[in-house]
């Protein structure tokens, strides 16, 4: 990857890490009690979905902090577990990925051995 790529990823990773940082928090699943049980049902669901959100949030504030130290060490564009380079199309999709797509997809079926693979890519994980 050349640099003019690495500057332009760092400066689109900082963006996103301002942007998270200004992010709403866990005030969007209030849990309330309704005598009505679609109202209730439809809080439910919506609770739901923010929690869903908020995990896929959650995700992406610790990814991006570990793509800026992978760029800095040189091994961002790498695949954090079988080593090949991760297609330009999926980093510009998700500039904080830290496996390729063939990879992505095994980690997603929860095969383990992908999933233990990419533990010590992430600094927080231990």
């Amino acid at each position: 990857m050349t640099r003019p790529d690495l500057s332009s990823f760092r400066e689109i990773l900082g963006t996103k890490q301002a942007e998270l940082a200004k992010a709403r928090g866990w005030e969007c699943i209030a849990i309330e009690k309704s005598a009505d049980e679609l109202e209730e049902a439809d809080s439910k669901s919506a609770r739901d979905l923010a929690i869903a959100g908020l995990n896929r949030e959650t995700m992406v504030r610790r990814s991006v902090p570990s793509a800026l130290i992978r760029i800095q060490d040189g091994s961002f564009g790498t695949c954090g577990h079988c080593g090949d380079e991760i297609s330009r199309r999926r980093l510009e999709a998700l500039p904080w990925t830290p496996l390729c797509i063939r990879c992505q997809e095994a980690a997603d079926l929860g095969e383990e051995v992908v999933l233990d693979g990419i533990a010590p890519t992430f600094p927080d994980a231990a």
